[in-house]
């Protein structure tokens, strides 16, 4: 079983940065893609972006392309989101997610893994 605890989530001023954390336990950490999710008030839960398990290959949402990078230290089980130029739409509880594959997927019910969330509020 595979645990994951995302951090670093907070209250951010528009045009402001945030990184988030997630570590894994497990030791297979490597073996995966990891990937972020996002969920706003009212809306559903919509994919930010994925990492494969060697880190080679990244794929993100449109809404954060040129914005937000994720990263991984295979490690320390750790995966990354660094979030700039943030807006108000950002505005959401972040999830992390480990697949059971080693490509990067896009697809939410590829991923078997949730973390339990951390809430970015970006205000304007």
């Amino acid at each position: 079983q595979v645990q994951l605890v995302e951090s670093g989530g907070g209250l951010v001023q528009a045009g402001g940065s945030l990184r988030l954390s997630c570590a894994a336990s497990g030791r297979t950490f490597s073996r995966y893609a990891m990937g972020w999710f996002r969920q706003a008030p009212g809306k559903e839960r919509e994919f930010v972006t994925t990492i494969s398990s060697s880190g080679g290959s990244t794929y993100y949402a449109d809404s954060v392309k040129g914005r937000f990078t994720i990263s991984r230290d295979n490690a320390k089980n750790t995966v990354y989101l660094q979030m700039n130029s943030l807006k108000p739409e950002d505005t959401a509880v972040y999830y992390c997610a480990g697949s059971k594959r080693s490509s990067a997927t896009m697809t939410t019910h590829e991923y078997a893994y949730w973390g339990q969330g951390t809430q970015v509020t970006v205000s304007s």
